[in-house]
């Protein structure tokens, strides 16, 4: 599919931008980061190889991608799970705020 950045750029679009101009898609963010909501979170979870002559001739990226919102019915929500090669993981409320953890390969 693509490299991170276009991820991060296709998730920016999904979600739009703050009123600063700054959209809220964090890669990896370090606990010092204050996040602003709602917003996602995404992280490399894994990457899958496909060997052919003992080489890697192919490999799959699979990222796990949180949309984290107050707002339980988040049209977020339903917009990242209609993106290709994805599917939800689970659902849990922590700190008053709901989040949907998806799986995606990019």
């Amino acid at each position: 599919m693509g490299n991170r950045l276009s991820l991060q750029t296709l998730l920016q679009d999904l979600i739009g931008v703050r009123s600063d101009g700054k959209p809220n898609v964090y890669f990896q963010p370090p606990e010092s980061v204050k996040m602003n909501y709602p917003c996602i979170v995404y992280a490399r979870d894994r990457i899958d190889n496909a060997f052919a002559n003992n080489s890697v001739y192919k490999q799959a990226v699979r990222y796990s991608v949180t949309v984290i919102d107050s707002d339980p019915d988040s049209e977020i929500v339903e917009k990242v799970s209609k993106l290709p090669t994805i599917y939800y993981d689970r659902g849990f409320k922590a700190d008053n705020l709901n989040h949907d953890a998806f799986k995606l390969y990019y």
